[in-house]
């Protein structure tokens, strides 16, 4: 297995798939060589979780610590992606089995990888975490769990409720991963939000490399 970096992001573009009620992505062109200015220069807009992003405890948690105050190693260092095959969400019979360990990154692949971010609009039957398995994670105290959608949760209020599990455990989260190349193994993982303080989550740019046995 080549030990190259692997982009598990998913690309910020305009028109692209956003929670339903975000905002979507405006991207503008404000100056252009084009045009006759000296230079190019660009702005954008969107929600703080638009595509690949990081979830701090102080999106769901009152109190909770920002953005800003993610430890580095929450998201640098090895890294565990485990596939789910079949299931419409990730329950305790589907992670029961996978000896997670105290402290351990975790990254969920699932069907949404190859079918959720090729869709053209919200695929509202994502696959995502079941509360009694967010459980289960914030009492093995992983560091971190990611997921490929733009939710670690369902778009109702169990969703809210394992968020909040997480969370409210020290769990640092990953939404919006793009694992569709990505074998099941053992991993480097880099993934470094936007420093902005006192936010509830920040775009982040996520890469992984195969570690070696």
């Amino acid at each position: 297995m080549s030990r190259e970096w692997i982009d598990i992001s998913v690309p910020l573009r305009e028109g692209m798939v956003v929670w339903p009620g975000d905002p979507p992505l405006g991207f503008e062109r404000i100056a252009a060589i084009e045009r006759g200015a000296a230079l190019n220069l660009s702005a954008v807009s969107m929600s703080l979780h638009t595509g690949t992003h990081v979830d701090a405890p102080v999106h769901y948690c009152e109190g909770g610590k920002g953005v800003e105050r993610m430890p580095f190693d929450a998201m640098v260092g090895p890294a565990r992606v485990i596939e789910i095959r079949g299931p419409s969400a990730i329950g305790l019979v589907e992670i029961r089995s996978r000896r997670i360990r105290r402290g351990e990154r975790i990254l969920f692949k699932t069907a949404n990888s190859r079918r959720a971010w090729r869709a053209p609009e919200f695929v509202e039957d994502y696959v995502c975490l079941t509360r009694d398995a967010a459980e289960y994670l914030a009492e093995r105290a992983v560091r971190t769990v990611g997921i490929d959608y733009l939710s670690i949760g369902p778009p109702d209020e169990e969703g809210d409720a394992v968020h909040r599990l997480l969370l409210s455990a020290g769990v640092w989260i990953i939404e919006g991963l793009n694992l569709r190349a990505v074998r099941p193994g053992n991993y480097d993982l880099v993934c470094l939000p936007l420093n902005i303080p006192g936010s509830d989550g920040a775009p982040a740019r996520a890469i992984l490399r195969p570690r070696r046995r």
